[in-house]
């Protein structure tokens, strides 16, 4: 894995992170990533899309479709009546 490289800023501000850069840390087209400066580095935290976890990512929790669909009427009938 690269752990160091240089990058130059361009005229606007802006960084172009190399792909294996990316591509470590998960980052594709469209990610989203916090920025902060601590003791005067900057600080480049990727932020992790809830829809791609929902997906994707670890399960804990199991149910039937039988059990979600009951939990989602009596949830219906306590709103709705």
């Amino acid at each position: 894995m690269v752990s160091e490289v240089r990058v130059r800023v361009s005229k606007k501000y802006t960084l172009y992170i190399p792909k294996a850069i990316a591509r470590a840390v998960g980052l594709r087209e469209g990610s989203i990533v916090k920025l902060r400066v601590e003791d005067s580095k900057i600080i480049i935290e990727p932020i992790p899309d809830p829809f791609d976890i929902a997906l994707n990512g670890p399960k804990f929790a199991k149910t039937t479709f039988e059990e979600f669909e009951k939990l989602s009427e009596e949830m219906q009938s306590e709103i709705f009546g």
